[in-house]
């Protein structure tokens, strides 16, 4: 991306943000609430429309694409709030989700054979097998939390963001989650995005962290890099990161 910038009424939410991403690459974001990190994560996605700026995928200007057009290109997004339906199964979930991604019916039980070995596929990657016939409202929040991530992972994305996928998730839940994120990057070779609060999670999971501030990126580099900046130290100051 490049001066990637967003402006709401006259005020500046995100502002000229540069940075690449390497294939294959665990960039982190980091920063308090309000630093853009979020809406830079609209724009990404294009659930925002750019102000002003570039985003680049592959090489191709997708800038004024729309959110779908991104998502055939292999760019999946995950969001802070679940929007799981509390009495719809997971199964079904995962199936809506890939006769969604393959063009198909979104009538949940037409062609639902074509789908279940791919959702059984799926539901066991993400260590939720044994509740695929559970409804979504009776799993606890580190499991809708797999389950969001399931819905992603059917759609075959190359790119994923993932925006705070720790909240409301219990400490008891955090080592499962955060290791089913480290298999999908580094034994799966996808290139994640992530926004995060848990710091002693990004650590043992990111190769860069970028550092929001005010709606600009402050500084990118590795996690040592980065803590060990004077800039950073100074501006988070009484902060919590």
């Amino acid at each position: 991306m490049r001066d990637l910038g967003w402006t709401v009424g006259g005020a500046t939410i995100v502002e000229d943000v540069s940075l690449d991403v390497r294939e294959g690459e665990f960039l982190a974001f980091i920063g308090p609430n309000g630093a853009g990190k979020t809406s830079l994560f609209n724009l990404i996605s294009g659930l925002n429309p750019a102000s002003r700026g570039a985003i680049e995928l592959d090489g191709a200007d997708i800038t004024a694409q729309p959110a779908h057009a991104r998502a055939r290109r292999g760019l999946g997004r995950t969001f802070q709030t679940s929007s799981l339906w509390p009495a719809m199964t997971v199964a079904d979930h995962v199936r809506l989700a890939a006769q969604a991604a393959t063009g198909g019916s979104y009538r949940i039980w037409r062609r639902a054979a074509a789908y279940r070995s791919q959702v059984a596929e799926v539901l066991e990657r993400t260590g939720l097998g044994h509740r695929a016939d559970a409804p979504a409202g009776d799993l606890s929040h580190g499991e809708k939390r797999k389950l969001e991530l399931a819905v992603l992972l059917v759609g075959e994305p190359r790119l994923m963001l993932l925006d705070e996928p720790m909240a409301g998730v219990s400490a008891e839940e955090v080592p499962a989650l955060t290791d089913l994120i480290r298999s999908l990057h580094r034994d799966e070779g996808r290139t994640v995005l992530m926004v995060e609060h848990h710091m002693d999670v990004l650590l043992g999971l990111a190769d860069r962290l970028a550092v929001m501030h005010h709606g600009t990126l402050l500084a990118l580099g590795t996690p040592q890099d980065v803590m060990a900046d004077a800039t950073v130290q100074q501006a988070y100051l009484g902060e919590d990161l």
